[in-house]
């Protein structure tokens, strides 16, 4: 499809969903994919250089890369490389093109149709009433900005939102320029991701991270996959799970729908993935439904109690609960007492299936649970959470080799730009070392978080919004109620390399600041930079652009924001603004001062593959008020659906990062040519009189009686849990109610949305 095209669903073709994932169809697919983007030479130097020592991080996922010394030359996954294909490609935008394109036509685009569109290559502005963006000089966009925030009434006025894309030392300048400005409003994707995970992880541990490695997955017994499809969102977690299978460790994937890569996996880089059957990664697949979760740890972990009972000192580690934990007895008299109907009717599994998981647990002495956004984003995702840290503390599968939890991050540096300062609630320690290294005091005030500020903007009380990377408008609920927030704004601007709907969706003045890719080559004062990132497993290593930028007029997002730093806050505080965007080195000596586990960063971020974060509950520390684990009673919760309707989960196709799409594919679950369609059991259809391609409209249900709907659907038998149904974001992100919120955590509930089908026109 040529890039001036805008792709319709006309063509939706369905076959069987697949039964395994990669093989020789995804190299063919990852190299068509990048030679329609640019040509053999920069597709050739760009995969080569994808995720080693020497060359640059996938912009992508988190997943980490194995050790310097073990890495395969060709470290990347099908999604890796169309993602960097996707930013290195040949295609340009110019002011041309915003001249011959009105905002108004922008605003009716597909995803796919912006992204196609090519690299930004100069800033833009959209003056106060204007149609169309028209160039703008640096320094102007600069004044533009700083005449903007320095006249808010308040500095909490202003929104300075993050995408994980972000590398660590930007990210550091950032939440310092913004709290030297004087807000802590700092929301980041993690808000509507991992935010749940931090949040059990930080009560129950004292560290908001994971505590495993690559090589504890390779060790591991038993690792559990829950509510995660690693085939499409981290192809390359696959291979550390084949390892785990050739290792002798045992699988458990838990979803409510089958996934391809958990079922068999087929090496691209290995003969047997090539013309062997490849490896059948899940030991048992537990079809769980949507928000179920929570009610089956609960029911394993009553178990356990009772197996102890069964057998005394044989189950249970007693010795590290007596020294490490605090809360057990309280937990387990809670324990005891779940409803195995209620376990049950939750899951929608059968007693055999989690009797049999059961036994598996307890021939394993090193157990992993992994997960991503099918426990984060449900209304009581916290309480899960913290229900997979009970059940790994009982058997001290917590703080040793092979064993541990494993949030997965979905997003290149989203935890490195947590660590370096990117939320709205730093704890007072990071405020005060802030402030002892830079000699202002930052302020305490908690700021606003990602469904915070949409609420700000929509009620008037937020006038001024940066994005720094990312597709704001597209990734955050409730899509008509963003859009309409975001256009009260007087000013917004946005730090990108592509164009995104985010974009079309303008405050009385507009911005597009192009910025440099995280492929492209960084020069500063005649002297190449590195950036560095942190990946899912705490190692934090160095990356390396190794393209010619696309403009000669982008610059670096450290030169972005240091620049608008120093032209909104002039010489106060006294912060060297200008010697951290000619020598990123400099940035790095004051992270080393201020965030722990940094300490002479330089030096060890030299190293080839950098450094592990020092996690201390791998040593047995853990940073709770007690000083001790917490086991938790975490009360029984589950969605209820009533007649009628069908409990919601929006999910990635296979050709898709995050917002945006690399082609109308999903291969693995067998749709071609179309994004507007919902998967839905067939046993439902039948009871809502629905039959295989009906054009249906999906409507939410939500408390506050507004009508949220997504038009125009069409529905594909699939064998998805009963009562569930399944459907693609960003196109789904309408239907998700802005106060739909986990508890504690306030992460949107886009895995549980009560929905109901109306025949399209009904």
């Amino acid at each position: 499809m040529r890039a001036d095209e805008d792709p319709t669903d006309e063509g939706l073709a369905v076959t069987p969903p697949k039964t395994w994932a990669t093989g020789a169809p995804a190299v063919a697919h990852a190299l068509k994919y990048a030679l329609g983007q640019t040509s053999p030479r920069r597709t050739a130097l760009t995969l080569l250089n994808i995720n080693q020592a020497k060359g640059f991080d996938c912009p992508g996922c988190a997943w980490p890369e194995p050790g310097a010394k073990e890495r395969h030359k060709n470290e990347y996954c099908e999604n890796g490389a169309k993602h960097i294909a996707d930013e290195a490609t040949s295609r340009r935008i110019t002011a041309d093109f915003f001249r011959q394109h009105p905002i108004s036509e922008l605003a009716t685009k597909s995803d796919y149709w912006l992204n196609q569109q090519g690299r930004l290559t100069e800033p833009m502005v959209k003056r106060p009433g204007a149609e169309h963006y028209e160039p703008i000089g640096w320094d102007e966009a600069f004044d533009l900005l700083a005449t903007e925030l320095r006249a808010l009434d308040s500095p909490d006025e202003a929104l300075f939102y993050t995408s994980g894309r972000l590398n660590n030392e930007a990210a550091f300048l950032l939440q310092l320029f913004v709290r030297a400005f004087g807000t802590n409003n700092l929301p980041d994707c993690s808000n509507m991701c991992h935010e749940s995970s931090g949040s059990a992880l930080n009560e129950t541990l004292g560290i908001g991270k994971g505590s495993v490695s690559l090589q504890d997955l390779y060790e591991a017994d038993l690792v559990f996959v829950v509510g995660q499809n690693p085939g499409t969102n981290h192809p390359r977690m696959l291979s550390a799970l084949e390892e785990t299978k050739r290792n002798g460790g045992r699988v458990i994937a838990v979803n409510p729908l089958p996934e391809a890569g958990l079922l068999r996996f087929k090496h691209p880089q290995k003969a047997r993935g090539v013309i062997g059957r490849g490896t059948e990664i899940a030991d048992r697949f537990l079809q769980i439904r949507p928000g179920g979760d929570l009610a089956l740890f609960q029911g394993l972990n009553r178990l356990l109690l009772e197996a102890e009972d069964a057998a005394p000192g044989t189950v249970l580690d007693h010795d590290f609960i007596q020294q490490h934990t605090t809360g057990f007895a309280e937990f387990a008299e809670h324990a005891r007492k779940v409803s195995w109907d209620d376990v049950l009717a939750a899951t929608g599994l059968s007693r055999e299936e989690i009797d049999q998981v059961h036994e598996m647990v307890l021939a394993s002495k090193k157990v992993i649970v992994c997960w991503a956004m099918g426990l984060t984003q449900h209304k009581h995702g916290v309480p899960t959470i913290r229900e997979v840290v009970d059940f790994l503390l009982l058997r001290g599968n917590i703080g040793r080799p092979g064993a541990g939890v494993c949030p997965v991050r979905g997003h290149s540096n989203v935890q490195g730009d947590r660590t370096m300062g990117i939320w709205e609630k730093m704890p007072q320690r990071f405020l005060d070392a802030l402030e002892r290294e830079f000699g202002f005091t930052p302020p305490t005030k908690h700021g606003l978080d990602s469904v915070d500020a949409i609420r700000a903007m929509r009620d008037g009380r937020a006038k001024f919004f940066l994005g720094v990377a990312g597709n704001f408008v597209r990734a955050t609920p409730d899509s008509d109620v963003t859009e309409r927030a975001m256009r009260r704004c007087s000013l917004t601007a946005h730090i990108s390399t592509k164009l995104n709907r985010s974009h079309a969706v303008c405050g009385e003045t507009a911005l597009i600041l192009p910025t440099l890719g995280r492929s492209d080559r960084d020069i500063q004062d005649g002297v190449e930079q590195f950036i560095t990132v942190e990946d899912s497993m705490s190692e934090v290593h160095a990356s390396r652009g190794r393209l010619a930028p696309a403009s000669e007029h982008l610059l670096s997002e450290v030169a972005i924001i240091g620049r608008l730093a120093r032209r909104t806050l002039g010489d106060s505080p006294d912060i060297p603004w200008e010697e951290f965007e000619r020598d990123y080195g400099l940035i790095r000596d004051r992270i080393s001062r201020v965030i722990p586990g940094f300490e002479d960063f330089n030096a060890r971020v030299a190293r080839p593959g950098g450094f592990r974060l020092p996690n201390p509950v791998n040593e047995g520390v853990f940073p709770t008020p007690s000083g001790k684990a917490v086991f938790t009673r975490n009360a029984f919760e589950a969605p209820q659906v009533p007649e009628g309707h069908l409990l919601l989960q929006t999910l990635r196709s296979h050709d898709q990062w995050n917002t945006i799409p690399y082609a109308m594919n999903d291969r693995y679950r067998g749709i071609h040519h179309a994004r507007r369609v919902v998967l839905v059991n067939p046993a439902d259809l039948a009871a809502l009189g629905l039959a295989d391609r009906d054009e249906v409209d999906l409507v939410s249900v939500w408390r506050d009686g507004a009508e949220r709907r997504a038009p125009a659907f069409r529905v594909i038998p699939y064998p998805t849990t009963p009562g569930s149904a399944a459907a693609y974001y960003p196109e789904t992100n309408v239907l998700v109610p802005l106060d739909s919120v986990a508890d504690i955590s306030n992460t949107p509930t886009s895995k549980s949305v009560l929905v109901r089908l109306e025949p399209t026109g009904a």
